[in-house]
Formats: C-alpha cells, sequence, structure tokens
C-alpha cells in the first residue's frame, strides 16, 4: 500500500495552487479529513461538465485519475449523489476551466507520497 497525503491538506493545496493560476475552485463536499476519496468537478463557460476520480495504485501501476464526461447537470447530480453513497467520507471539489476537454488531470497531481 502506498504512503498517501491527508485528504485534507491535499484539497488545500489543490485550492491554493488553483488560485494561483487565477482560476477559480471551491469545496462542494467536504469530507474526512484524513482520509477521504476526492472527486474534481470541471466546469467551463460553455457549460460542460466532467468529473475527475481518484484512481488507486496497484501493484506497478500509478495513481491518476480517472475521468467521466457529464451530459448535464442531472447527470453529475445523480453521479455525486452515489459516490456520496458509497463513500460518505468524500470529497467533492468543483474546477472553473477554460475548456473541461483540456487535460487537467496531468496537472494536478496526486496525493501517493513517494
Amino acid at each position: 500500500m502506498t504512503a498517501r497525503l491527508k485528504a485534507g491538506l491535499w484539497v488545500r493545496a489543490l485550492l491554493r495552487q488553483t488560485a494561483m493560476q487565477g482560476h477559480s475552485a471551491m469545496v462542494l463536499r467536504r469530507g474526512d479529513e484524513d482520509a477521504g476519496a476526492v472527486i474534481v468537478v470541471l466546469i467551463d463557460r460553455a457549460g460542460g461538465l466532467a468529473v475527475l476520480r481518484e484512481q488507486a495504485a496497484f501493484g506497478e501501476d500509478e495513481a491518476g485519475w480517472t475521468r467521466v464526461d457529464m451530459a448535464d447537470q442531472a447527470a453529475l447530480d445523480a453521479y455525486l449523489d452515489r459516490q456520496q453513497r458509497y463513500d460518505p467520507d468524500l470529497w467533492v471539489i468543483e474546477l472553473e476551466v477554460p475548456a473541461v476537454s483540456d487535460p487537467v488531470e496531468r496537472t494536478l497531481g496526486t496525493r501517493g507520497v513517494a
């Protein structure tokens, strides 16, 4: 099992990094400070929606993000409801990005500690 940063610490760092880049970010749902999983909701001005979900590392595979595109706000709400039922410790963060199609997950980093 890989060591990971505490969820709350990682989220605060993400919010600070996003603000320094001149973008908007907010916590939609605060999860467990130590061990909650993190979902990042991406939204753009054109109304595009996508979700980035943490992907755990298994074996030699590196941890990262799984992207799920959302058709509309109702689909997003249903997805988040399902995820919160499975994980009551879940954090939900919203990032406003120039375009949802941009590969934002490449710059987010992960909570894994080397």
